[in-house]
């Protein structure tokens, strides 16, 4: 067993052990379990949010075994990088990783539970939600905040930035961190990165509008090529969906 933790979190090792070891009869489970599962214990004041990753294929458990970090280390590295940068993100506690002598097997990331008012997904399925407008713009501004300091969340998608107002303001946190770069990013990268929000090109519409405007852009120029993106990643995950359906049913 490989465990990491952040450093004023060392001190309740014993506590966070106990979680892990106990974690598939304990803990409330937050969600639902499809791939991985996400589980919640009480930590004092706080409440920590568990996620064990599921087991992966055989290749992925060599190559995870001797030559790529793990979804939960990349999730500790980057929620500390993000802390670094003043982008919110849920506070990094540890990480667990559970290795037989050539095969990588299971891993746990543990941060703070982050209790949130509402996600992107709420904004994309109800466009009455209060101050609908007021949020996707902030959203939009926090996004162009994530380029400029040369992040690309590769999974910047409807469920995947949790949302708290505090006051007037809205703050926003990152989620599910394991896919992510540090780079220097171009206009299409920027643009592109919107591409899994939503499919309506209302909400777009009002995204590429507030881009445009903390770009100094022209409307236009960013809504184009905004749209483009989305149409094909909706079409391109609508014919993944289709596919997965026919491959249960015939398994059926």
């Amino acid at each position: 067993m490989k465990r990491v933790f952040q450093k004023e979190f060392e001190v309740f090792n014993d506590e966070l052990n106990g979680f892990i070891t106990g974690f598939n009869h304990s803990g409330v489970q937050f969600g639902k379990a499809n791939r991985n599962t996400i589980k919640l214990f009480k930590l004092n004041e706080i409440t920590v949010n568990i996620k064990s990753f599921k087991v992966p294929n055989i290749f992925n458990q060599i190559a995870y075994r001797f030559f790529r970090k793990s979804k939960a280390q990349r999730s500790f590295e980057y929620a500390n990088n993000l802390k670094l940068l003043g982008i919110g993100t849920p506070q990094p506690i540890a990480y667990y990783e559970f290795n037989s002598l050539f095969l990588f097997k299971k891993s746990y990331y543990l941060s703070e539970h982050l209790d949130a008012d509402l996600t992107f997904r709420e904004l994309s399925r109800d466009f009455n939600y209060p101050n609908h407008n007021e949020i996707l713009r902030a959203f939009t501004r926090f996004t162009f905040e994530l380029h400029n300091k040369n992040v690309l969340f590769l999974d910047h998608s409807p469920g995947n930035t949790l949302i708290k107002k505090v006051g007037n303001n809205y703050n926003f946190y990152l989620v599910d961190l394991n896919r992510m770069q540090f780079k220097t990013l171009d206009f299409d990268d920027r643009i592109k990165n919107f591409s899994r929000l939503t499919p309506h090109q209302y909400i777009v519409e009002i995204m590429s509008d507030e881009y445009a405007k903390c770009l100094n852009l022209d409307y236009e120029k960013v809504s184009n090529l905004m749209w483009k993106y989305t149409v094909e990643f909706q079409s391109k995950h609508l014919r993944k969906k289709q596919l997965k359906q026919k491959v249960k049913f015939w398994k059926k």
